[in-house]
């Protein structure tokens, strides 16, 4: 439906890309957005989420990541909380380290998302496998 409204906004055919008119419409995808909206939250109420440097003292890769709750209840994988901890994690390493900073992490995410357009979350998983291609 979004891509049908942009598509008679801008007068452009079907075959016309339309991460070209995301981009200069300044407007992100439902999937993108969703993204977004769960990290700001995630943003602004840090004080909910768990650092694997304060669940274990070993100094991994992944020790200023946030930490994945174990857990076998699909209910659990699919809510805000577990779902929000591994899309965080799978962000850059310099835009993680910005969300200290609510402004600075809403302008830079924003931006990440505006260049990438991420039409689903599985593309969003798997963003990191096409850059180093």
């Amino acid at each position: 439906m979004q891509k049908r409204i942009i598509r008679i906004i801008m007068n452009v055919d079907n075959r016309t890309s339309y991460q070209s008119l995301f981009k200069q419409l300044g407007i992100l995808p439902l999937q993108s957005h969703y993204i977004f909206s769960l990290m700001m939250y995630m943003a602004k109420n840090r004080e909910l989420f768990v650092i694997n440097a304060n669940v274990h003292n070993f100094r991994t890769r992944s020790h200023n990541d946030l930490h994945l709750p174990n857990t076998n209840l699909s209910v659990f994988q699919k809510g805000v909380y577990f779902f929000g901890v591994k899309i965080f994690n799978n962000l850059p390493t310099d835009l993680k380290q910005t969300s200290l900073n609510i402004y600075k992490f809403q302008k830079v995410l924003k931006k990440f998302l505006l260049d990438n357009s991420f039409y689903s979350l599985e593309e969003y998983f798997n963003w990191k496998e096409n850059v180093s291609s």
